[in-house]
């Protein structure tokens, strides 16, 4: 599997899209439906109908790259119920989405920020 650098964003379109789309199409989506510039230092994950297959667009510098995921006998956690289209997730919860977790139940302790120690 591709290994994409930690502090890559990662965003999910969250309304299914025809697979038929590659990479001029989902460009399209990117600048029109999502209001972000498929030339970011990001990843645009979109889902099939079915929930069995992820595309990810994205730019490398040098031209637009496209890695598809398809699974054989299950079925991504995808995100339906979130009104924001697109959604942003952090590097751990698309390693997550990836092995399968829904990434909607899995919450993380609260980040702390401290000025004094005293």
């Amino acid at each position: 599997m591709i290994r994409w650098q930690e502090d890559i964003k990662v965003y999910l379109h969250c309304e299914p899209v025809d697979f038929r789309k590659a990479i001029n199409g989902l460009s399209v989506i990117v600048q029109d439906t999502m209001l972000l510039s498929p030339f970011d230092k990001a990843l645009f994950v979109f889902c099939n109908k079915k929930r069995t297959q992820l595309k990810v667009l994205y730019w490398d510098e040098t031209g637009f790259a496209l890695w598809q995921k398809r699974l054989e006998r299950d079925k991504f956690k995808w995100p339906r119920q979130w009104a924001t289209d697109p959604v942003t997730i952090n590097h751990e919860q698309w390693q997550w989405l990836l092995r399968g977790f829904d990434i909607t139940q899995l919450k993380p302790h609260k980040t702390l920020f401290y000025q004094d120690v005293a």
